[in-house]
């Protein structure tokens, strides 16, 4: 179903997400053939990815060659300055100081005290997907941390209401890397998007020269597999049970 966009994210809901690639364009044929979706150019020489007119995600190309090829998840919140302020005070990091992006909003990349990366969003115009928790849009970020309880500690003191508040619905979730990930593997996350069938995805993601890091396993949050599209990226893909 589609967002009503007029309605802002709260401050720690998951509203935007994006991948770093070497290479849009092949970027664009990958996921354009995965997920079905339609690409226009946006700002600084990315693209937005649409689905049925909606948009879900953004890629951009890597400026340097020497940072990662990744997926990352952005929490929306109403100050982007005070967020990272309380990130830094929390034992994290700030990685890219808040910085506007034209009128859409005011971006800004962060890390929790573990090295776990992630994006904030403040919107202006974009307040961040159109669409989400439907098959090809966004579904659930699992973070993959070494200490899950200072894990729930850190995010929960950031992001309270939309973790535990009486009307959260959280698509954010924490477990120990070594549940999926080798125990050497650094803290992450890992952006999800729902699809149908999770084999039948699979299947596609071969075809188009991904791999598959992870293959199918069953969470409280339905059936998760983990891959990397054609340049190196990891996400999962998630097929909900039926309800």
């Amino acid at each position: 179903m589609a967002e009503n966009r007029a309605s802002a994210y709260g401050e720690g809901v998951p509203c935007w997400v994006d991948a770093q690639l070497p290479d849009v364009e092949a970027g664009k044929r990958f996921y354009g053939e995965l997920f079905g979706w339609d690409f226009e150019d946006a700002y600084g020489g990315s693209v937005w990815a649409r689905k049925d007119g909606e948009p879900v995600a953004a890629l951009a190309r890597k400026t340097d060659g020497r940072l990662p090829t990744v997926w990352t998840v952005y929490f929306a919140t109403p100050d982007a300055e005070s967020l990272a302020d309380r990130v830094w005070a929390a034992g994290g990091q700030v990685v890219t100081a808040p910085v506007p992006l034209g009128d859409l909003g005011t971006t800004a990349l962060v890390t929790d005290p573990e090295g776990a990366v992630f994006g904030l969003w403040e919107p202006g115009s974009h307040p961040g997907f159109g669409r989400r928790h439907e098959p090809g849009t966004f579904a659930w970020a699992e973070l993959y941390a070494r200490d899950t309880e200072a894990a729930n500690t850190f995010y929960g003191e950031l992001f309270h209401d939309a973790l535990f508040g009486p009307d959260a619905r959280p698509d954010f979730g924490r477990a120990p890397v070594s549940e999926v990930f080798p125990a050497e593997m650094p803290p992450h996350f890992v952006v999800h998007f729902a699809v149908e069938d999770c084999e039948t995805v699979l299947g596609t993601v071969s075809r188009l020269d991904g791999r598959i890091q992870a293959p199918p396993f069953e969470t409280s949050y339905g059936k998760v597999a983990v891959v990397t599209d054609n340049q190196g990226a990891s996400f999962a893909v998630l097929e909900r049970p039926e309800r």
